[in-house]
């Protein structure tokens, strides 16, 4: 916290005790973690040349040479959202890594105009919230979409959406592959194209957010309104007690 003593004369209606001046020493970690960025993988589509699935794990061997940890989730057998418990076992799966990683990649078809079914139900299944643990919160995102006809950015643009709602650190580099089915070969590999280079930056700038972002992400997505907020719980919660 900063030693600065803020002047709130200006600002009455402020609480004074849950104001902070930011404070750029908490901007820098004093022990950096050593381990790899730890980067969560997700694709939208279970066909089964997928290429959002081709496009996603040629982004994970990317982000392995640049020394990610990296894990791919499956869509298989994830069931709808509310149509199961959260204790179904794919549910279980999904959250755990989400827990784990400090960093996602989305990547999604683009279907009559926006992501699929299958991308959304997995970010569905993501809690907001669990106990005072906020899984996504202050995470790194990157999202990618593969197109059918020619380039298109709705699916990206909605996926921006969701990762602000969930209060991730989406980087400003995305990927749109057109035509995808021309971009791979026969043995699904990815061809040499602006479209490959474009991928490849957008690892490169994951890992580094992620690295610059992981180890004070909690001081980055600390909130005035909610420091207030949390004070006014406990006064409340003690004040019931009281009576």
């Amino acid at each position: 916290m900063s030693d600065a003593t803020p002047d709130l004369s200006d600002l009455p209606q402020i609480a004074a005790e849950h104001f902070r001046v930011p404070d750029p020493a908490m901007l820098r970690a004093s022990t950096p973690s050593a381990h790899p960025p730890r980067i969560l993988m997700l694709y939208g589509s279970l066909r089964e040349r997928a290429f959002s699935r081709l496009l996603t794990e040629e982004a994970a061997r990317l982000l392995r040479a640049m020394g990610a940890e990296v894990r791919i989730f499956n869509p298989s057998g994830l069931p709808l959202p509310d149509d199961a418990p959260d204790t179904h076992p794919k549910v279980q799966e999904l959250r755990e890594l989400t827990l784990w990683c400090e960093g996602m990649v989305w990547c999604s078809p683009e279907r009559h105009g926006a992501m699929t079914g299958i991308m959304k139900a997995q970010i569905d299944w993501i809690p907001l919230n669990t106990g005072a643990v906020r899984p996504t919160q202050g995470k790194t995102l990157a999202v990618m979409q593969v197109c059918g006809g020619s380039q298109s950015f709705n699916a990206v643009n909605q996926m921006r959406v969701l990762g602000r709602w969930m209060r991730m650190l989406t980087i400003p580099n995305q990927s749109s592959v057109a035509k995808a089915f021309m971009e791979f070969d026969e043995h699904n590999r990815m061809k040499p194209s602006s479209y490959l280079d474009r991928v490849v930056d957008v690892m490169e700038e994951l890992v580094k957010f992620t690295l610059l972002t992981r180890d004070m992400a909690p001081y980055l997505v600390d909130r005035y309104s909610e420091r207030k907020e949390s004070a006014e719980e406990l006064m409340r919660r003690v004040n019931q007690r009281a009576l």
